[in-house]
């Protein structure tokens, strides 16, 4: 767990897992995402390094919706732990075909 410093007095505590969850959703967000998104975070202070690992739905460009995935991550787990993000590394796990046409039956 880490202490998130402000203004008032007090001190915000964010744990680990609550961040590896917000994360995890926060990729689930980004459209190119497809199945289960695997996420987690290493605290320091007030700082965060996350370890993202998605499937990316094919035949999305896999390169472009890694670098829309981590700017995502940046901004949302920001916004919603107050923490700081040093770095995104993502791992794409597989490519998720969407489900096939239906075809004709005979």
């Amino acid at each position: 767990m880490t202490a998130v410093s402000t203004d008032l007095p007090g001190v915000t505590t964010v744990s680990n897992r609550a961040v590896r969850r917000i994360a995890a959703q926060a990729a689930r967000e980004v459209p190119g995402v497809a199945g289960t998104v695997q996420a987690d975070a290493d605290i320091s202070g007030d700082r965060t390094a996350l370890q993202i690992r998605l499937p990316v739905r094919y035949p999305e460009p896999v390169g472009r919706v890694t670098d829309i995935c981590r700017d995502h991550l940046l901004r949302r787990t920001q916004e919603l732990t107050g923490l700081d993000v040093s770095r995104v590394d993502i791992v794409v796990t597989e490519l998720a075909a969407t489900a096939a046409p239906a075809g004709r039956v005979q």
